[in-house]
């Protein structure tokens, strides 16, 4: 009895570094890119393409072209939006052609932390740092990992 004891302890041991090791083995890891590393090519691409930013604390860029005059959104809005999202050497990832629908803390943080500068019916230029877009991770076939982003973007209404 004593001696399948010890077999079942040695069996469960070895079994659990074996899916210790095996999880360890396939886990991703990344290094994000620290926000004021981005700062260079954001403010390029800013004077590039005639962007007057203003520095966020966050280490996001902005321009509001259009402060709008309806609600401020919060974290819980439905926001309903049309924009075009650049990459730093102006290519185009990503754009709208009819207003889309999202909830605010579904977005990305450059989106959440620039959309609360505008209120309903404003424009806004953001410069995003790639930690504060899709980090290290990036979104596969669409942004590769650490980008910085532009996007121009239209709160057309919110809920």
């Amino acid at each position: 009895m004593k001696k399948l004891f010890i077999a079942l302890v040695c069996a469960g041991i070895f079994i659990y570094v074996l899916s210790c090791s095996k999880s360890t083995a396939n886990s991703f890891s990344c290094t994000s890119i620290l926000p004021a590393k981005d700062s260079v090519f954001l403010l390029a691409f800013a004077k590039k393409n005639g962007v007057n930013p203003v520095p966020d604390t966050s280490w996001l860029y902005y321009e509001v072209i259009n402060p709008g005059s309806g609600a401020v959104p919060v974290a819980t809005s439905k926001v309903y939006v049309n924009y075009a999202g650049r990459f730093m050497d102006g290519t185009y990832f990503d754009s709208t052609t009819t207003s889309a629908r999202y909830e605010l803390d579904s977005l990305i943080k450059g989106l959440q932390y620039g959309l609360i500068k505008i209120k309903a019916g404003g424009r806004i230029k953001l410069l995003i740092p790639s930690a504060l877009a899709y980090g290290c991770q990036g979104v596969s076939g669409a942004v590769p990992p650490n980008a910085p982003l532009y996007f121009d973007i239209s709160l057309d209404s919110l809920k």
